[in-house]
């Protein structure tokens, strides 16, 4: 399943740009725009609390150290600062009171993902750059760019088609499970639904695959999932995928 992260930013402009950064490698970002709103997610979120918060100190209705406080009240989530507030013993105190990190603005979406991944470490979780770019026969597909090439042409993708697409190249070469593309790509409220897969699944082939009945790369894993072919593999059709 996506990391779930609470970003607290009440800049807009950051707070989109952010959120972007951190949905295209994956993360399943929430956004609160002020302290009262922050608090209210975290409190309402029950068993599926913020694996990391990202905290902006400067909010309209109040600091981010109040929102640090109650988030160490209740358990060890990782948190890390941003704010454009530089002063040593600014830093010193916040961290004393619990922030993993503090990133004094500006600073690039790769260090913020760098400091993420360090604070997982932290705590014993391992969390890899997420793949962005894949390339397979004459497919290349470039996530940032949200570019998908077939022999050189655009490829036009639905939202949706373009989602599914993107959380198997972030798992290229690896088995994803049905519950995990469902939950990551429509919600968790639609776990079940795999006529959604089969259905979308399809249509991908249908524009990437030059033999969708046989295709080369989006392959099916009977009774479990799909998966990308690792780039490294040749083009070669998989075997009896048709009722995938």
């Amino acid at each position: 399943m996506s990391r779930r992260v609470l970003l607290v930013e009440d800049d807009r402009e950051l707070r989109s740009t952010w959120q972007a950064a951190l949905a295209l490698e994956g993360f399943a970002v929430r956004t609160a725009a002020s302290l009262a709103e922050a608090q209210a997610l975290w409190r309402h979120a029950g068993e599926a609390l913020p694996e990391l918060v990202i905290l902006d100190l400067g909010l309209p209705d109040g600091e981010g150290e109040d929102f640090l406080a109650l988030v160490r009240r209740q358990g060890q989530v990782p948190v890390l600062i941003v704010s454009a507030r530089q002063a040593d013993a600014h830093k010193i105190r916040l961290l004393d009171a619990g922030a993993d990190d503090y990133l004094v603005k500006p600073f690039s979406v790769g260090e913020l993902l760098a400091r993420m991944r360090v604070a997982w470490r932290h705590r014993g979780t391992t969390v890899n750059p997420a793949a962005l770019h894949y390339r397979h026969g004459e497919v290349c597909i470039d996530l940032a760019q949200r570019l998908v090439t077939r022999a050189g042409e655009p490829v036009r993708l639905t939202p949706t088609e373009f989602g599914l697409l993107a959380r198997l190249v972030r798992s290229a070469g690896q088995v994803v499970t049905h519950r995990q593309l469902l939950a990551d790509v429509w919600g968790p409220e639609a776990v079940e639904q795999t006529q959604y897969l089969r259905l979308y699944m399809g249509q991908l082939r249908a524009k990437l695959e030059a033999q969708p009945s046989a295709p080369c790369w989006l392959l099916t894993e009977p009774g479990v999932g799909y998966r990308l072919a690792d780039p490294a593999d040749p083009a070669e059709p998989a075997e009896d995928e048709a009722a995938g």
